[in-house]
């Protein structure tokens, strides 16, 4: 078995939130996905690929902002792991 990896950012930390960025690996060697390939997501939203048979394995923990920072802009905080495993 081979694995393929699909990272979604969402917009909240809800599934069913948008898309905003995402990266794919491919373990199986069939296709070779890089940064900016695409300019429309694989996904709508995380629950579509979890209804695509993708594996959620990891979701990002939820920090609250300090006071005084809530608006500040900084990483893609709604990151959200998937898998796949192929024969």
């Amino acid at each position: 078995m081979k694995q393929q990896v699909l990272v979604l950012y969402l917009a909240t930390s809800a599934l069913d939130s948008d898309v905003v960025g995402w990266s794919r690996y491919d373990g199986t060697g069939a296709t070779r996905p890089t940064t900016g390939d695409s300019d429309e997501p694989p996904y709508g939203t995380g629950l579509d690929a979890l209804q695509d048979g993708w594996r959620l394995f990891q979701a990002a923990q939820l920090i609250p902002p300090y006071p005084g920072h809530e608006y500040d802009t900084s990483f893609l905080k709604h990151e959200f792991l998937f898998e796949k495993l192929i024969d």
